[in-house]
This record gives C-alpha cells, sequence and structure tokens, in this order.
C-alpha cells in the first residue's frame, strides 16, 4: 500500500478524539449541572468494586481545569492514533483503558483514582515506542513530535506532586510500551530507491557513469554540432 493510499484524513480520523473528548464533557456537565458526584465511580484500588473505575474513571475529573489539562491531548494523541495507525487504532485504545485501570488498580494508593491522564501516558508511550519499531520515516517523526510536546510528562510516573495519580500515568506508561511491542500494524511499504532494487545496475546508473575506479568525478561535456 502506497503512503498516499494510507495516509488519508477524513471525518473517521477525527471522530475516536472527539467522542472521546465529548463523554469527558459530559460527565463534567452533569455533575455541574445536576450537583452529581461521580468521584465514587473512580478506580477504588483497595475494593473490587473499585474496578467500576477502569472503564468509568478516564471520563471523570475533580475540576474544570483537571479537566481541559486533558481534553487537548486526548483529543491530539487519539487522532494522532487514528491517521497512523488507523486498523489498529480502536483495539489500541480500548485494550490501552483497560490495561492502564487494571494497573492502576493494582499499584495505586488506597484512594480514588479519576481522569484521563493514564490515558494521554498510554497513548504517548504508544505512539513514541511504536513509531522507533516500525522505523517507517512518517511513523519516526511523529515519535519525535511526542518526544518533543510531551517528553516532560515522564517525570510524573514517579510520586513527585502530592495529589495527583502517577500511579495511573506509570500504568498507562506501561500499557502503551506493551501493546507498541505486541500490536502488528499493516503498515505502508517504504519507499524504495532506485540503488535499493534487485535489479538495479550500478554500470546503468547515469549518475554512478559520472565517477571512475577512484571515485574521481568525471564531467562529460556534449560536443556540439
Amino acid at each position: 500500500m502506497k503512503d498516499s493510499d494510507y495516509f488519508t484524513f477524513n471525518l473517521w480520523t477525527v471522530l475516536p478524539g472527539l467522542v472521546f473528548v465529548f463523554m469527558m464533557w459530559l460527565a463534567y456537565w452533569l455533575e455541574v449541572k445536576y450537583s452529581f458526584r461521580f468521584t465514587d465511580n473512580g478506580i477504588r484500588p483497595d475494593r473490587f468494586s473499585g474496578l467500576q473505575g477502569v472503564v468509568f474513571g478516564p471520563f471523570i475529573h475533580g475540576s474544570l481545569k483537571h479537566l481541559w489539562s486533558n481534553t487537548l491531548p486526548c483529543f491530539i494523541l487519539i487522532t494522532a492514533l487514528s491517521f497512523f495507525y488507523k486498523n489498529i487504532s480502536f483495539k489500541v485504545l480500548v485494550l490501552g483503558i483497560l490495561i492502564t485501570g487494571v494497573l492502576t488498580w493494582f499499584i495505586g494508593r488506597p484512594s480514588y483514582h479519576i481522569g484521563a491522564s493514564g490515558v494521554v501516558y498510554m497513548l504517548a508511550a504508544f505512539l513514541f515506542f511504536k513509531g522507533v519499531l516500525t522505523r517507517h520515516y512518517k511513523m519516526l517523526s511523529l515519535s519525535f513530535l511526542v518526544a518533543f510536546f510531551y517528553g516532560s510528562l515522564v517525570w510524573y510516573v514517579l510520586p513527585i506532586k502530592e495529589g495527583v495519580s502517577w500511579e495511573g500515568h506509570l500504568s498507562g506508561a506501561i500499557a502503551g510500551i506493551v501493546l507498541a511491542i505486541v500490536t502488528g500494524s499493516s503498515l505502508p511499504e517504504k519507499k524504495k530507491y532506485a540503488w535499493e532494487l534487485e535489479q538495479y545496475n550500478e554500470d546503468e546508473d547515469p549518475f554512478m557513469k559520472h565517477f571512475d575506479e577512484d571515485g574521481n568525478f568525471i564531467e562529460f561535456i556534449d560536443e556540439e554540432e
């Protein structure tokens, strides 16, 4: 498959990110509008019932600032996932959310863990390591962009800030790395230059004819008629 056929941008590219962000904002709006409190539906590690947060936790946020800080990263990274890895994007997103949540439930402190930060870490880790593993030039470019914009996130997989679920961040990073390793993806064919083809003959290459056996450049001058 050629690059032009594989890398196509349409409604289905942005729809997953829009739906995910919409669910986040809808949950927060319901809390504000009807005075609901969804925090108890987050991940609670010391309770079996706390596993419900694996599904609901990413859409629950404690404040507008918390919600906004996850909105753009979620939309951008999910859209990047849909664009660059369209054939496995849904599987990666769903499995990533589940693995991140379950790991958080296992290693987390006995308190409620809410928010989409773990999903952000999962997506960033997946996009970075998957690009490195595939070694496709466009995926590698995405890896560099992720490292540039989100590289500082690595510090928050450690307990350096009180009140932040570093366990969720660490779980997301682990989930993203694991998925990058175990998932396969049908990528576009890498562009091959003439000298990379099996039928390439150096003696017939117009450019190589300008060099002698010692590597000296030979200039050909057309004879005037």
